[in-house]
């Protein structure tokens, strides 16, 4: 109960306070003895009310309406009639054709108003969110509201903005693991965020705390999560991984909830937050920007109001740069420091984002129309640039463009004396370390007179790491450095991941120099000698599974990888050599494998900072070159039926580019082009064969580390050279002292045989061959099933981490393949069971492992070569295998009475029989089972059908819009109406089509056709 309703007033607000606060000093904690999660939750709301949240007792829908009423009609001074509220509620705030994005679109996208047609037929804008003046917007509190859907839930604490639920805290007590209340959340929404009125599908953010540690994420984190549950063939980046912690300016996580309630549910910032730093992006995700990303947008914001007050304009005061890390944001930092800029700043004329290649300035408008279609104008040459220079629309107020086209811009307007140099103009410049900004920087700051100039970097130049003395620093150029978030941050804080770099020291060059190591070699005469290239390319094939953590059965599971060379001729032999190994293999068992380059001016040069070669320079190839690049683009077309050139390489880069970001290419040999400013977080591996150092390094070393999910737990780099002392000096310069120890991954023997805590992977495996268990008997209580749920999850975290490394053999990994699949059954019965009962307690441990059973899962394939082998040989060992096989798989356990059955139909009549026969019994199956659920529950026919194979094509379930509506059409229910009795048939029927749905989608996505 909260005993103290009062209510408190807020002393002090600034709208131009940073939303971020500088250096927070953690709150002395009083209280020493056990705390309940009920007494964390009461301190939690009485917090709020010290920082004048307005505590409210409303616990169901009636309540939560009316208040919301109440409050929008404050907010607009503005009374409803009953008939005006019913009406604006029904069809613009609670549409039951609304789902997540729709409500989310209502909040973020506009100016947050929604039209009412009065009873006189007049219309009138209603706010429901003030973003102009944020302090306008009321903030109350509520607890322990009950909602009853496919189950009856009870949630721990909403904040209501105006009324409407836009952030939800789940709260577990202190020792409680942390993802138990992300996946409580993810439980809610499946069961009760959308029933009655479906107002919690308002919320934006959630916030995850178990009183020590405490988390936020958006709702289209949860709401992906849902669907990659679903449908297991969704590689959906958005899971726990995606939380995040709040922190100071300093990057010091925020952690307790008490400290985190006093920052981050500060009124001024939790508004900011919610009005300012969220971004729908095209793709329906809402990404949530970070405390880092958040403090550097207003820094840069701050120095542009610092200038104007101190006429600082159009000299180096009044710039700075960012240090964000390579992975961190900086594409979405840039973009919404724009987007404010170009907003709030009316006397500004341009905000123009400038890129160094023309790959990166068609990947930035990509990204750009992602996060805002149309905000911001591509430039395909120099004479469109002008054109957006000069337009006064508003539309045109964001520019991106290369510097190449900026520089020969200002020199055609140069010779027109043009007054276009008196323009206030905002630069915002990309990756701002390479080398070329020394020239073309120069005559941007000589030539306009009045700039701001701003660089992001995730590796800046120093003095100690300049390749030539005469180039400028990067604080040279852009003035001080404004905000700092390094590699060491980024990992501390697991927005990316950490490097396993293994130096290959065992393939020699040549027969000549047999006793010398590659890593040795200094000559490129020697490294590029016939038979280490081909000894590499074995040692590549052999290994490339492994390394990218491919699945044996289902190749669309694991990783890809770039394989960056010294040179074209590096790039040609490699080319040649893995046809030349691949030639034999059918099509099917054949990697993947293309290469891309263009004119590089000085090659060995680039190692350092990767910056001459871009798409526009092909012409500048020599002929030997240019002959291999066309049969290259050749070969590519052939493989993926494409019309690709030479002389439109552009097109040709771009489809390369695409490919290899949706792991439709598996290797993809480079000598600088995707090793800078290129984000595929579907790559996990790079091969290096490079003399790479310094910001080059790690800026191609980064390529590797985007988080994707669980499996993806580090990048792997792979070197043929001597790159240690490089990479050492290279994570010192752009991390610290203790950096080495947090970016590299320990060596194989810390994860595999480690007597200390925590324990190695053999002596995890020794403890639990003891507990001896052969069968689910072996479980005496739920005690022993929560201990081996804790023991078998870390061993297959550790075996997902030690897979990619040589050292671990079949031999190594101890349990047979057999032992693994009837520990994986085990553990999913435990799952299931605990899911029925909700007991939360084990469940949490489950879910991080369970997609490591996925990434190792089988498919239909290698079921139905045990069924031939029953087929066969009807023996009581080849039916077991085929039941073993199903209950320890992800995907398959759920249709254990399809393979059943089949079983029951086949005949003996060989391998093309069999697979004639599932591919016929699955389409009448499909349509059987359909057809029994419509039947029951007395559906129209056609529109279920319609739905299911909407479902089917999508890839995912969606229970909003008319076509629900449709399918219970035969029962003449009202489209408005709540009755109980139709919300519970409801909910009961898309359950079973969930079901439905999850069983087939994976087997057949052919239409039903009835």
């Amino acid at each position: 109960m909260i005993a103290n309703n009062k209510n408190y007033t807020l002393i002090t607000e600034n709208d131009n306070s940073a939303t971020v606060v500088e250096n927070y000093i953690p709150i002395e904690k009083r209280i020493k003895t056990f705390q309940t999660e009920e007494a964390l939750e009461n301190e939690f709301i009485k917090q709020l009310q010290n920082q004048a949240y307005e505590y409210v007792q409303i616990k169901n829908e009636h309540d939560l309406i009316a208040n919301l009423r109440k409050q929008i009609e404050k907010l607009n001074s503005y009374q409803f009639t009953d008939n005006e509220w019913d009406g604006f509620y029904k069809k613009e705030i609670a549409n039951e054709n609304d789902d997540i994005i729709k409500k989310t679109m209502k909040i973020q996208d506009g100016d947050g108003q929604l039209l009412l047609t009065r009873e006189d037929g007049s219309c009138k804008n209603i706010t429901i969110i003030d973003k102009q003046n944020i302090h306008n917007n009321s903030l109350q509190v509520i607890n322990q509201y009950e909602n009853e859907g496919n189950d009856k839930n009870r949630y721990d604490v909403t904040i209501l903005v105006n009324g409407l639920p836009l952030v939800h805290v789940e709260l577990k007590r202190r020792g409680i693991n942390l993802k138990e209340a992300f996946n409580q959340i993810n439980r809610y929404q499946k069961e009760s965020f959308w029933s009655n009125s479906g107002l919690y599908n308002y919320v934006q953010i959630f916030v995850i705390s178990n009183g020590t540690l405490t988390k936020y994420y958006s709702n289209t984190t949860r709401h992906l999560k849902i669907k990659d549950d679903v449908s297991s063939k969704i590689t959906a980046s958005d899971s726990f991984e995606f939380t995040s912690f709040w922190a100071d300016q300093k990057n010091n996580a925020i952690e307790d909830i008490t400290d985190f309630t006093s920052t981050f549910f500060s009124k001024h910032t939790i508004l900011n937050v919610l009005t300012k730093y969220c971004v729908l992006n095209t793709e329906q995700k809402l990404l949530v920007l970070r405390p880092y990303q958040i403090t550097a947008v207003e820094k840069i914001i701050n120095r542009i109001e610092i200038a104007n007050n101190n006429k600082f304009v159009g000299t180096i005061k009044a710039g700075g740069y960012i240090w964000h890390t390579t992975g961190s944001g900086k594409t979405l930092t840039s973009f919404k420091a724009a987007k404010l800029i170009a907003e709030k700043n009316t006397d500004i004329d341009k905000v123009i984002f400038v890129v160094d290649r023309q790959d990166l300035d068609y990947q930035t408008m990509k990204e750009y129309d992602k996060f805002e279609k149309g905000a911001a104008n591509a430039t395909k040459n120099t004479t469109e640039l002008a054109k957006k220079i000069f337009s006064i629309q508003d539309n045109s107020k964001i520019i991106i463009t290369t510097i190449q086209k900026l520089n020969n811009f200002i020199n055609q307007q140069k010779e027109k004396k043009d007054s276009v140099f008196q323009k206030k103009i905002v630069f915002i410049f990309d990756e701002c370390h390479r080398s070329q900004f020394g020239i073309y920087h120069t005559n941007i700051v000589k030539s306009f007179k009045n700039y701001y100039i701003f660089g992001f970097t995730g590796t800046p130049i120093f003095s100690d790491n300049s390749s030539k003395p005469e180039l400028l620093t990067t604080e040279g150029c852009f003035g001080e450095k404004l905000h700092t978030y390094s590699i060491v941050n980024a990992i501390k804080d697991k927005n990316v991941l950490p490097f396993r770099v293994e130096y290959n020291n065992t393939i020699k060059a040549n027969e000549e120099i047999e006793n010398k190591k590659v890593l040795e070699i200094d000559t490129e005469n020697a490294l590029l000698s016939p038979i280490r290239i081909k000894k590499i390319t074995e040692y590549i094939l052999k290994n490339f599974s492994r390394k990218t953590s491919r699945n044996t059965y289902d190749s669309s599971k694991g990783f890809n990888s770039l394989f960056c060379v010294s040179s074209i001729e590096g790039a040609k032999k490699y080319y040649e050599e893995f046809k030349k190994q691949q030639d034999d293999k059918p099509l099917n068992e054949r990697l993947k494998i293309t290469t891309i380059f263009s004119y590089v001016a000085n090659e060995n040069e680039a190692d350092l900072s990767l910056v001459d070669e871009d798409n526009e320079s092909v012409s500048n190839l020599d002929k030997t070159s240019k002959e291999f690049l066309k049969t290259v683009i050749k070969d590519y077309n052939e493989q993926f039926k494409v019309t690709n050139s030479i002389e439109d390489f552009k097109n040709f880069y771009k489809d390369v580019s695409q490919n290899l970001k949706e792991k439709k290419l598996d290797l993809v040999i480079v000598v600088n082009m995707f090793l800078t400013g290129f984000d595929a977080p579907k790559l996990n591996t790079l091969w290096v064969d490079k003399n790479l150092k310094s910001h080059g390094l790690l800026q191609a070393f980064s390529r590797t580390n985007r988080i994707l999910n669980t499996v993806k737990d580090h990048g792997n780099i792979v070197c043929f050279r001597n790159l240690e002392e490089n990479t050492n000096l290279a994570i010192a310069l752009f991390g610290n002292s203790d950096a080495h120890n947090i970016v590299i991954l320990k060596p194989f023997k810390d994860f595999y045989d480690n007597e200390k805590e925590p324990l190695g992977y053999k002596q995890l495996v020794e403890k639990l061959i003891a507990k001896n268990i052969t069968s689910e008997s072996s479980f005496k209580n739920e005690n022993e099933e929560k201990e081996f749920v804790s023991l078998w999850g870390k061993i297959l975290k550790l075996k997902n981490t030690l897979k990619s490394f040589d050292e671990f053999s079949e031999e190594k990994a101890i349990l047979t393949p057999r032992q693994f699949q009837d520990y994986n059954s085990y553990y999913q019965n435990i799952h299931e069971k605990t899911i029925k009962s909700n007991k939360e307690n084990i469940n949490e441990d489950l879910e991080f492992s369970i997609e490591l059973i996925k990434q190792e899962d089988i498919n239909i394939g290698f079921i139905l070569e045990l069924v031939l082998k029953y087929q066969k040989d009807q023996s009581e060992k080849n039916r077991n295998n085929i039941t073993s096989a199903v209950a320890s798989s992800p995907a398959f356990r759920n249709k254990r009475d399809l393979i059943d059955n089949f079983l029951e139909k086949i005949n003996n009549n060989g391998k093309d029989d069999a697979y004639l026969h599932w591919n016929d019994f699955i389409k009448k199956q499909k349509i059987k089972e359909i057809n029994t659920i419509i039947e029951q529950n007395n559906l129209h026919k056609e529109e279920t059908i319609k739905l299911m194979n909407e479902w089917f094509e999508n890839k995912e379930v969606n229970h909003y819009g008319d076509a629900i509506t449709k399918i219970f059409s035969k029962q003449k229910v009202s489209r408005f109406k709540k009755d109980s009795d139709y919300v519970e048939k409801k909910q009961n029927v898309l359950a079973l089509l969930d079901e439905y749905f999850e069983k087939f989608f994976d087997l057949s996505n052919e239409h039903i056709e009835d």
